[in-house]
């Protein structure tokens, strides 16, 4: 033990360190091993330690809550989740997703075998309860999620519809008595859906109107769809957002602004130090000086833009632009995908509402919310962050429910604001406060140039793993990279990632699981499997258990050297054996 009372890392960790200072070599790791105690107060042999051992750069500063660097180092190699206790085996195709209740003492999970599964997270892990949602025409469930009081679970999955058409459905279950309370339709199916507050959840909806042109209706509907009445909405219609180019929008989740100004970390070094910056700050929606510092990103083709003559209105834009084509003037000839996009555009110019507050401004007594979906304009792989902010007015299913408020003109809600990726998002996660989104992407080629939007561009191998600050809609660090997928575009599927207070995680198609330190951007361990790992889960309240699932149909278990070695020591002692020798003496 140290004079702190903490326990002490093992003589072969120290070894193993202590050969990367120049100047210790083997004899002296001997003899610090025999009496290590007398160098676990130097802060600078262990400041110089962490650097070179973690390979972190010099510039990034002490995690600010760390009191000593040894701390420092002792937490990353004792807290981190990388021990395996337990592989639950209860699914028998692949796994999907994995996710926590709110106080931790439960999580659910979902597989292509289409049930989902509630578990108890006790000292050893028990199945619960396990509902099959074949009966109600569903191919399997996809996504899971807890309402904000553990009361309800909405349960995401594929529903064969007539002709085996493949849509989806939300379903919502009761933890009290696991009975099946609601269900709502859900266009197209990787809307997955969410809560927005304890009874209310939103779910989609796509309308075609071209071939490759469409809108999607983001509905909020009530949990309990059996209290309708002619005074009490079920559903209201949120937002309805044209499409381009045969995108849609996808994989909505809700962000609580008011979480900003108490975060469990900041990743901005200046915000945390309150010195200078050590970090580039960078981004993609900007065209400040900034610009400068980041890589660069191959610039979108320009959108051809009618000139904006004050009083001249779509409709008399609509016919100008149809008059030049029949009198030759639009060179070159459009494709019917180009032309089919124009009119659309041309069409939206004066049918959108216009955002009603700025995005960006700072109430800290803000009730507000934003919600976060992935969308595009150049082609179906999603590879834009759309984010649009829901007022107070708007988080009840009470009000009109068609959108009757609206003018006539007013067809369409326009995006807030965009984030463009340059490439196919995979993957999304909020960290705990709120503050920060975590984003899996596979990057398409740098001067890349996209004619046809079926045919988007190739992807990447590796994973980029982006962190954008929701509260300056900025990227922060630099992005994360150690894991790796294969698919192709049209096959490419959504990997989960999540986010601790202290953790960033995510699976990986390369049949890993992966952990990075959101403070010093490094990865800190790989977690085997046998197959693709889908989906990744931190305990809400205990960031030292870590979930994973994945393709070979298992579910793990991961546990810290420091919390396995305190449940070990809390275990009771059997005596079993103890009382059996005591009675045989009696006898």
């Amino acid at each position: 033990m140290d004079a702190g009372g903490g326990p002490l890392l093992p003589d072969s960790v120290l070894y193993e360190i202590f050969l990367y200072l120049d100047h210790v070599d083997v004899l002296s790791v001997g003899l610090v091993c025999q009496q290590w105690h007398a160098v676990a107060r130097d802060e600078f042999l262990w400041k110089e330690l962490f650097y070179r051992y973690y390979r972190v750069s010099r510039e990034v500063p002490r995690h600010p809550a760390a009191v000593s660097w040894y701390d420092e180092f002792q937490r990353l190699y004792d807290t981190i989740p990388c021990v395996e206790v337990q592989a639950l085996k209860e699914h028998n195709d692949q796994v999907l997703h994995l996710s926590f209740s709110h106080s931790g003492c439960l999580f659910a999970s979902c597989s292509k075998d289409c049930t989902v599964k509630i578990w108890s997270n006790e000292l050893e892990i028990s199945l619960q309860h396990s509902s099959n949602m074949r009966p109600y025409n569903w191919s399997y469930t996809q996504f899971s999620q807890f309402n904000s009081d553990d009361s309800l679970l909405l349960v995401s999955g594929v529903f064969v519809g007539p002709h085996n058409s493949s849509s989806g459905e939300i379903a919502v279950i009761s933890m009290e008595n696991f009975t099946l309370l609601s269900r709502v339709r859900n266009k197209p199916y990787d809307v997955f859906g969410c809560w927005l507050n304890e009874t209310n959840l939103i779910s989609g909806n796509l309308h075609r109107i071209g071939r490759i042109t469409s809108c999607s209706v983001l509905w909020l509907n009530n949990a309990f769809q059996g209290i309708e009445s002619e005074n009490v909405n079920v559903v209201k219609r949120l937002f309805k957002i044209q499409n381009l180019n045969a995108s849609t929008i996808r994989t909505v989740m809700v962000a609580d602004c008011s979480r900003y100004d108490s975060p469990d970390l900041l990743l901005d070094y200046e915000e945390q130090l309150a010195a200078s910056s050590t970090c580039p700050v960078f981004d993609l929606g900007s065209d400040s000086e900034e610009e400068e510092a980041k890589p660069k990103q191959t610039p979108e083709p320009a959108v051809q833009e009618l000139p904006d003559d004050g009083g001249v209105t779509a409709e008399d834009g609509l016919q100008q632009f149809f008059d030049d084509i029949m009198e030759g003037r639009v060179r070159p000839a459009m494709t019917e995908t180009e032309l089919e996009t124009k009119v659309a555009e041309l069409f939206v110019r004066n049918r959108t509402k216009p955002p009603e507050l700025n995005l960006l401004s700072t109430d800290s007594n803000s009730k507000t919310k934003y919600l976060i979906f992935t969308t595009g304009c150049l082609t179906y792989s999603p590879h834009q962050i759309g984010i649009k902010r829901i007022l107070p007015h708007q988080m009840t299913t009470a009000g009109p429910v068609l959108g009757e408020e609206r003018r006539s003109d007013e067809f369409f809600d326009s995006l807030d604001h965009v984030i463009d990726i340059h490439g196919h998002i995979i993957g999304m996660g909020l960290s705990p406060d709120h503050r920060y989104l975590y984003v899996n992407s596979r990057a398409w080629p740098r001067d890349c140039v996209i004619s046809d939007p079926m045919q988007p561009p190739p992807i990447a191998e590796e994973i980029d793993l982006h962190v954008f600050d929701l509260k300056t809609m900025k990227e922060v660090k630099r992005a994360l990279r150690a894991h790796r997928a294969y698919t192709p575009n049209e096959e490419c599927f959504f990997i989960f990632l999540d986010v601790s207070r202290d953790f960033v995680a995510s699976g990986a198609e390369d049949r890993h699981g992966y952990i990075w330190d959101r403070h010093y951007n490094i990865c800190l361990a790989k977690l085997q499997h046998d197959n693709v790992v889908n989906s990744v889960a931190f305990s809400p309240v205990e960031q030292e258990l870590l979930l994973t699932a994945s393709d070979d149909t298992t579910i793990k278990v991961w546990r810290s050297p420091r919390a396995l070695r305190l449940r070990q020591a809390r275990r009771p002692r059997p005596r079993k054996l103890l009382f059996s020798w005591l009675m045989n003496q009696k006898s």
